[in-house]
This record gives structure tokens, C-alpha cells and sequence, in this order.
């Protein structure tokens, strides 16, 4: 394997950095602004890119486009080009304009971070933005970021960013708030429900506003999704402030998300398809059980196999872990059906 370049080194392409050492994999990254360790430093952008395997082009959103045309004269079909931005229509579409159909390309989001690796948390997820163009692109990129003990979701540029709308940016533009109205951690007796706070405050805090900034302007949807938690909060404000029957308090309704989001509303709608034919075709299982009591009698054998449940539920783990699910938890979900069954075949 060729190395991987980083064009940018700022603290993601430095934690970056760290995580392809740990796995074993050679980088060189190029920052004039950065302090670079000398065996990953490279002089220019052709000693950077050319026999590089990956190009990951770490630089803020708005400068993405320019560092794009930087680079192309560069590249290769051989080559993989990916951003990590915390956005992704835009930066999808610079990638499409400048590399097009000649480059392969593939959007990432690495939904962690310098503070985040630093405190070892776990997991470390990954949001790939696959395109047409290049269907190979997002399988290589997928295998790179396993490599270095990452999990993969796959999502559209646009799904991707409405999604980060109203979470990473609604809770960073909460958190800012909450900077600017003297809401801090040094409180010695601040309660359990402001830890969380606290947390997301001083990730603001470390950033310095780069990614709050480039959360806020270069997400599509982060302007509507902040105006509807302004209107949220000013109808909240004005409910408490109403006058109230005496003894009665106000109440916290929780409204449905489906309702806000017509790509949850879609995907809920799906998993009921799907789980309409899990119950049919528990049904169908079942029969078949109850047609295995039947010639189990015949036989004159107990309705309990032990050694046909441990070899079934053997399998299933195996088939499991080929398709990259939780074997534990599948079993659990087996042994729950062995029972129905065996409920079954006793009726």
C-alpha cells in the first residue's frame, strides 16, 4: 500500500495522523501553518500527492474547492481523493466539479475528533457519502477507515447534512449560546442533566470557532433548523410566562420527530414494512414448527433437541458475524424464536 496524503494538518489532520501511526499505515501531510514531525512532512503538493493511494484533503469547507485545483494537475485514476468535512453537500460538489468522472472521489464525515480521541471514546463512526460515479470509491475508502477502527454509515450528502442540522449544529449553536450567557462547568454543584452540556460546551470551547463557523454558514439546512428552535424556545419562553391556574404547572409535551423530518417519517415507514414481513414470516416458521412436532411424535421424540438448538444457534452466529451483525444479539433474538417455537409444537 501506498501512503496516504493529508493535505491540510490542522487538529483533525494531526489526530488523523495518529490514527493511521497506530495502524501502521505511512502518511505525509503538507501545512505551511502547522508544525509537521519531519518523516511525515512533505515540501510541496507533488511531493505530497504523487504515489499516494488516498488523498484526504483536511482544510476548511470554504477552502476546499481551491485546494481541490490545487492538487488535480496531480492526480491519477489510481488514486482515491476524500474530504472529512463536517459538511457534505458542498464539499460533494467541489469534488464533482474539479475531479468529476477522471478522479475517483468519495465524501467522509468522521463524527469524532481531536477531544473526542482523547478521551478514548468509543466508537469511532464514519458517515460515507457514495456517489454513482465512482460506486468503487466508497468500498475503498470504507476498507481504509475499518483499518483504523472505524464503523461505517453510509448517507446521502443532503440526508447527511439535514441530519447534522438539527444535531451537531443545533447543539452547537445551543452550547455557544450558552458560552455567551455566562453558563459555564465552573460550578462545584451543578446537577447530573448539565454534564452533558458541559461536555459539548467545552468541545465549543477548544474549537475556536473554526467548526462552529463551518457548521453554521456551509450546511444548507443549519439556518432553518436554528429558526425553528428560535421559535421553539420564544413559544416555550412565552408558555412560561403566561399566567397559570393556581396549582396547575406547565406541562413538557414531547412532539414526533416523523413529524419534522420526512426522511425519519420515510425510514420509520420502512422498518414497519419490514418488520410486518419479520411477523409473517415468524408465522411461517411457526407452521413448519408445528409440523416438526408433529413427525417428532411419530418418532416418538421429545419436543426439545438440545443438540439440533446448539447447532442452529451456531449457525446463526456464523451467519451473523459473515454479515457483519452482533452475533450475541442475534443469538438472543434466535433463542426468543426457539422458544415461541417450542411453545408452539407443545400446543
Amino acid at each position: 500500500m501506498g501512503h496516504v496524503a493529508l493535505l491540510g494538518y490542522g487538529r483533525f489532520g494531526h489526530a488523523l495522523g495518529g490514527l493511521l501511526s497506530e495502524a501502521g499505515i505511512h502518511y505525509l501531510a503538507l501545512d505551511p501553518s502547522a508544525e509537521i514531525p519531519p518523516e511525515h512532512r512533505a515540501g510541496s503538493v507533488p511531493g505530497l500527492v504523487i504515489g499516494a493511494d488516498f488523498v484526504v484533503v483536511a482544510v476548511p469547507v470554504p477552502h476546499m474547492l481551491a485546494a481541490l485545483r490545487e492538487v488535480r494537475p496531480h492526480l491519477n485514476p489510481s488514486q482515491l481523493v476524500m474530504d472529512v468535512g463536517s459538511v457534505k453537500v458542498k464539499p460533494t460538489e467541489a469534488l464533482a466539479e474539479v475531479l468529476g468522472r477522471d478522479i475517483p472521489w468519495v465524501g467522509s464525515h468522521p463524527l469524532f475528533g481531536p477531544l473526542s480521541l482523547a478521551r478514548a471514546e468509543r466508537p469511532l463512526r464514519v458517515v460515507l457519502c457514495p456517489n454513482p460515479i465512482h460506486p468503487e470509491a466508497a468500498r475503498r475508502a470504507r476498507a481504509l477507515y475499518e483499518r483504523i477502527g472505524c464503523e461505517i454509515i453510509e448517507q446521502t450528502p443532503e440526508g447527511h447534512d439535514q441530519v447534522m442540522a438539527h444535531t451537531h449544529a443545533l447543539t452547537f449553536f445551543v452550547a455557544k449560546g450558552m458560552i455567551d450567557a455566562g453558563a459555564g462547568m465552573e460550578v462545584p454543584f451543578a446537577p447530573q442533566s448539565f454534564q452533558a452540556f458541559s461536555r459539548t460546551i467545552e468541545t465549543v470551547r477548544s474549537d475556536a470557532g473554526h467548526l462552529f463557523a463551518a457548521i453554521q454558514s456551509e450546511n444548507p439546512y443549519a439556518k432553518e433548523a436554528r429558526r425553528h428552535l428560535v421559535e421553539a424556545l420564544t413559544r416555550i419562553d412565552r408558555e412560561l410566562e403566561a399566567p397559570q391556574p393556581e396549582g396547575a404547572a406547565a406541562k413538557l409535551s414531547i412532539p414526533d420527530l416523523g413529524s419534522r423530518s420526512p426522511q425519519l417519517k420515510e425510514t420509520r415507514d420502512r422498518i414497519d414494512e419490514l418488520d410486518r414481513e419479520l411477523v409473517e414470516l415468524l408465522e411461517r416458521r411457526v407452521h413448519l414448527a408445528r409440523r416438526a412436532a408433529k413427525a417428532k411424535a411419530e418418532l416418538g421424540q421429545p419436543v426439545l433437541d438440545p443438540t439440533r438448538e446448539a447447532e442452529l444457534l451456531q449457525t446463526r452466529r456464523q451467519w451473523a458475524s459473515e454479515l457483519e451483525l452482533d452475533p450475541d444479539g442475534v443469538d438472543e433474538i434466535f433463542r426468543t424464536i426457539m422458544r415461541v417455537s417450542r411453545r408452539a409444537q407443545r400446543e
